[in-house]
């Protein structure tokens, strides 16, 4: 079983929590943490003074720098809430006001090359837990977050061998008490599970909805116009931060790569049912993912009520689709 560490009834479980970009995921963070009192002093740092402008309008930190190192000083817990493509950067600029015994954690869609680019610069008698807490909406900025974002979620904890136990089990704690289940595992199988699960399917709806609207264009049509469903949920996903996800792509190219070409052969399959008329086999396909969507549902982690939860009044004026 794993070790849980948590802090004495009532007392924070971090003296100076520091939080490397406030968007969805570090403005949700600090909202929480701020709710169950998980960190004496919530420090932010963010290079967008608009950002910045919006967190201390809605008082998500006790103190606000435009530079991570200013965040970081003293901090025993930073956490590098940015596109992975600059957590390298961050990891140098924060390197040298790190304190012994601290920790540094990220939130990252991607693990290995987290590992990678973070590691390096970091001093020693400082722990590096990567985490990535597998929750969010396409909204991005500091007022997209809230404090219940990762309830009932799943956090996936990559620490590299050798990490301190104490450390790990800190940040499993910090993530509990913000409400998600916490997995831990190595970060190639995370890259990989993540390829297939949230990254490829991102791909697919930027790429449909870029189809569509190309195909828009060449036949005058009004393909947009006259979305059904499908194409509409695609759209929320492909309405995601355009430079987190040019990050996650570049690096977890092999992984992604990998489940692409697996999806590329299972589509071909698809193809030629269709042209053949296998309508068995269409079925026994739709068959097995309706359940597989249902098993999701029941792990807790998607709603069952129609049309995705989204709220509905008497006449949305939508019609069918």
């Amino acid at each position: 079983m794993s070790e849980r560490l948590g802090p004495p009834l009532g007392a924070p479980l971090f003296d100076r929590l520091a939080l490397i970009g406030v968007g969805l995921i570090g403005s949700s963070i600090a909202r929480a943490a701020r709710r169950k009192n998980l960190a004496r002093v919530i420090a932010i740092a963010d290079a967008s003074a608009e950002a910045r402008a919006r967190a201390e309008a809605l008082k998500l930190g006790d103190e606000v720098f435009a530079g991570a190192a200013e965040a970081a000083a003293g901090a025993d817990f930073v956490v590098l809430c940015v596109p992975v493509g600059a957590d390298e950067a961050v990891a140098r600029a924060i390197a040298p006001q790190l304190k012994p015994g601290a920790i540094v954690s990220d939130v990252g869609s991607v693990k290995g090359a987290v590992l990678a680019a973070v590691a390096p610069h970091l001093p020693k008698g400082v722990a590096l837990v990567p985490a990535h807490p597998v929750a969010g909406t396409e909204q991005s900025g500091p007022d997209a977050g809230f404090a219940t974002l990762f309830v009932n979620r799943w956090c996936i904890l990559t620490p590299p061998d050798g990490v301190d136990a104490t450390a790990v089990a800190k940040v499993r704690a910090f993530w509990e008490a913000l409400g998600a289940n916490v997995e831990t595992m190595d970060a190639a199988h995370h890259d990989l599970v993540l390829a297939i699960t949230s990254h490829v399917p991102h791909l697919i709806a930027y790429n449909i909805v870029g189809t569509a609207s190309d195909l828009e264009e060449t036949t005058r049509s009004e393909v947009i116009k006259f979305s059904a469903g499908g194409f509409r949920d695609s759209t929320r996903i492909a309405a995601s931060d355009p430079t987190m996800w040019r990050d996650v792509f570049l690096n977890n190219k092999d992984a992604v790569l990998e489940a692409l070409g697996r999806f590329t052969e299972d589509l071909t399959a698809l193809q030629r049912m269709i042209r053949r008329g296998d309508g068995d086999g269409l079925f026994a396909l739709f068959s097995r993912t309706r359940a597989i969507r249902r098993a999701i549902v029941e792990l807790g982690q998607e709603t069952a009520a129609p049309d995705f939860g989204r709220p509905h009044g008497e006449d949305n004026g939508n019609g069918g689709s």
